[in-house]
């Protein structure tokens, strides 16, 4: 079992068993058990549709139908992207990269450039740079610009993420918005270095 896969796991162990917040009995602890063990993508998939799921289990199903390449989680991987709770985002990121579907870049992006919703933006936006899509460079240049257009922005750490990202996708498109990112002390040093990759 990989580190990914383990930190997943665990988390959804300890959700599932845990009481519910309306008070409610704890889930039986085969009904986790099955739904880890089950070799079959039809059961994950069910999990996924039946109303009254919990999200620990809808979490699981899609995490694992992700992870072998079945489309038939992305609308659930992408809810997941965008949730308040980061640890649920970077699961699904990890999912997302692996599932191979056409439609993730668009919708990472989209995410990414969401400017109501940039305190969800980070993993969106590390998802675009290990997609290396065509849609990655531009929405992480629109993301860092709008934080570098934001004063006293408190959302440096997506503004990091993007300059840490276009500096891995060395487009030399990013130029200018990596030379503007240098005069914020936060991210001068990863902008420096991310200039050097892209020939700025």
């Amino acid at each position: 079992m990989d580190e990914q896969l383990r930190t997943v796991t665990e988390r959804l162990r300890m959700e599932a068993a845990a009481v519910s917040p309306t008070g409610g009995a704890k889930v039986p602890p085969q009904s986790y058990e099955r739904l880890c063990a089950t070799g079959d993508p039809g059961e994950l998939v069910q999990v996924l549709t039946e109303p009254g799921q919990p999200l620990w289990a809808r979490e699981m199903a899609a995490f694992r139908l992700g992870r072998a390449g079945d489309r038939r989680a992305f609308e659930t991987l992408i809810l997941l992207l965008n949730h308040r709770d980061p640890e649920r985002c970077a699961a699904a990121a990890h999912a997302l990269a692996r599932l191979g579907d056409p439609r993730t870049a668009r919708a990472a992006a989209a995410l990414a450039t969401n400017e109501l919703r940039v305190a969800y933006a980070l993993h969106p936006v590390r998802l675009l740079t290990a997609l290396r899509a065509p849609e990655s460079v531009p929405a992480l240049i629109t993301v860092l610009e709008r934080r570098l257009g934001a004063p006293r922005d408190p959302y440096w750490r997506v503004a990091l993420a993007c300059v840490e990202g276009l500096g891995a996708l060395g487009d030399g498109r990013a130029a200018p918005a990596l030379t503007a990112a240098r005069g914020h002390p936060r991210l001068v040093a990863a902008a420096t270095a991310a200039l050097a990759r892209v020939g700025g």
